[in-house]
């Protein structure tokens, strides 16, 4: 059965003088003139094909029709005006969701939050964790950090940098087991510590940089996130591949080390990624405007 819907417009004009009962009130409140709210109500009483109102000398009373219809259509005006205010405060409201990697957010995002908190007070920060690229219909959120290729159809993109990845190991680690530094090949016959989402990192490096040899039948740890791949390697555990961006830190403060120096492009790169049709509410654009300023000072 196809749902019949009367014109809207001139439901909307009867939902507002059901509810004043005076024809000048809602055409003020509606912002018509007065024969434009009567012309509307003739629409609706065509469109019906009934009287909703009659006109007496000292204004507009409800037919039994017309009170009925009202008592059915009222509540459902209120319910969809409701939800639109609803919708439109969830994008205008001060709490902006962010959904990225959880080795993205430890490692990149959160370090630097407190410096976004300091200028902008009022938005409150909501990280969501997850490894699957956003759908802004199923996932509540603003905006997304992922990787890929940057084209992602109906969505706006802004390129963040580069997947760029090398071996890590502490330097404990690289002395122990290359005390000739010029001669890292050895780290690559220690233990190879594997991300569970980075599974082929250690073979397109290994293949880029005709490493391909030492690696063969080393043995391997692998961890469920690269957080904790490179923890272990912080920890002496053995070799890490590296996201270099995301080492920044911990590269600058020698927890960990790169001993072959040959870092590699994937082919991939890290973008902040926004609804195309949102309205761009002033926080997505705050964000937005730190984040890139963030990486250009990388």
């Amino acid at each position: 059965m196809s749902m019949r819907l009367p014109p809207l417009n001139p439901l909307k004009v009867f939902h507002v003088v059901a509810r004043t009962r005076n024809l000048t009130q809602a055409a003020k409140e509606l912002n018509i003139s007065q024969s434009a709210v009567s012309k509307q109500l003739h629409v609706l009483e065509s469109y019906l094909g009934i009287e909703l109102f009659r006109r007496e000398r000292h204004g507009i009373v409800l037919t039994q029709a017309g009170l009925r219809y009202a008592q059915e259509v009222s509540p459902a005006m209120d319910a969809i005006a409701g939800a639109t205010t609803e919708i439109m405060r969830s994008g205008s409201d001060r709490k902006l969701r962010i959904q990225t990697y959880t080795t993205f957010a430890a490692k990149w995002l959160i370090p630097r939050l407190a410096c976004f908190n300091q200028r902008h007070p009022d938005i409150a920060v909501v990280i969501t964790n997850s490894v699957n690229d956003v759908d802004f219909d199923r996932d509540m959120v603003d905006l997304a950090i992922q990787m890929g290729n940057g084209a992602w159809p109906g969505k706006e993109v802004d390129f963040l940098f580069e997947d760029v990845i090398e071996p890590v190991c502490s330097p404990e680690f690289f002395q122990r087991h290359a005390p000739e530094a010029e001669y890292p090949q050895s780290l690559l016959r220690t233990r190879l510590l594997i991300s569970h989402y980075r599974p082929r990192d250690w073979s397109t490096w290994g293949r880029l940089c005709r490493y391909e040899q030492e690696l063969q039948g080393t043995e391997s740890m692998r961890f469920s996130s690269s957080v904790l791949t490179w923890q272990a390697a912080v920890d002496g555990l053995g070799i890490a591949i590296g996201q270099t961006a995301l080492l920044v830190d911990d590269l600058k403060s020698r927890k960990l080390v790169s001993p072959f120096h040959l870092p590699v492009r994937t082919g991939a790169s890290y973008y902040l990624v926004r609804p195309q049709l949102q309205r761009q509410s002033s926080k997505v654009t705050a964000f937005r405007d730190w984040m890139l300023e963030q990486i250009a000072l990388q």
